[in-house]
């Protein structure tokens, strides 16, 4: 798994601070720092103004299974990987962390026995588009995602708990990380909450 970040809205945080300013009109009170009045606004729940920051991050090396979950966040653009257009003549798979040490050579060979099925039906004739049916979950499979922060805080409310599937919680845990070292008061919250369980997962 590989997390990249791509881009991130300049000086995020004081643009939010300023959106917030313009719907208070305190734009001349500056007795409270950027950080304290964004926190004050997230622990009240006036988030509309988070949504004028957004970040793009690059996620490859993860399944087609977590790639599913991904995309039902519909407040979020995505450019995925084609299976259409890309050949998968030697396709790279992620392994379950349920899968025993033992059962890993298990697994392996059911993935070989599907790269051969995926091979035999484009020797047949069959386009990627429709060969494609034959490939697994576990299918590596690479995303650029891009959301605005208070989907990000959605995303990371519902993803990094530890009730989410292993895999997108440790790829959506790294994006908060990442996320936190650009805007810390924007996601002071989450970060508590779940950067320190970070060594966990």
């Amino acid at each position: 798994m590989q997390i990249d970040m791509l881009s991130v809205t300049p000086w995020s945080e004081k643009l939010i601070e300023t959106a917030a300013r313009t719907c208070y009109q305190s734009q001349d009170k500056t007795k409270d720092t950027p950080d304290k009045m964004i926190r004050a606004l997230i622990n009240s729940g006036h988030h509309s103004v988070l949504e004028h920051a957004s970040a793009t991050f690059r996620i490859s090396g993860v399944s087609r299974a977590m790639s599913h979950q991904l995309v039902r966040h519909r407040l979020a653009s995505y450019s995925q990987q084609s299976q259409r257009y890309v050949k998968e003549d030697q396709f790279e798979y992620v392994i379950p962390e349920s899968i025993s040490e033992r059962d890993v050579k298990i697994f392996e060979h059911d993935m070989l026995m599907i790269q051969e099925m995926y091979d035999k039906w484009k020797h047949h004739g069959l386009k990627n588009e429709d060969a494609r049916f034959v490939l697994p979950n576990a299918c590596c499979t690479e995303i650029v995602m891009t959301a605005n922060f208070r989907e990000w805080r959605q995303i990371f409310e519902v993803r990094c708990d530890e009730h989410a599937q292993w895999e997108i919680r440790k790829a959506m845990t790294h994006c908060l990380m990442l996320l936190n070292k650009e805007a810390p008061n924007t996601f002071f919250d989450y970060a508590e909450k779940y950067l320190t369980e970070l060594s966990d997962i």
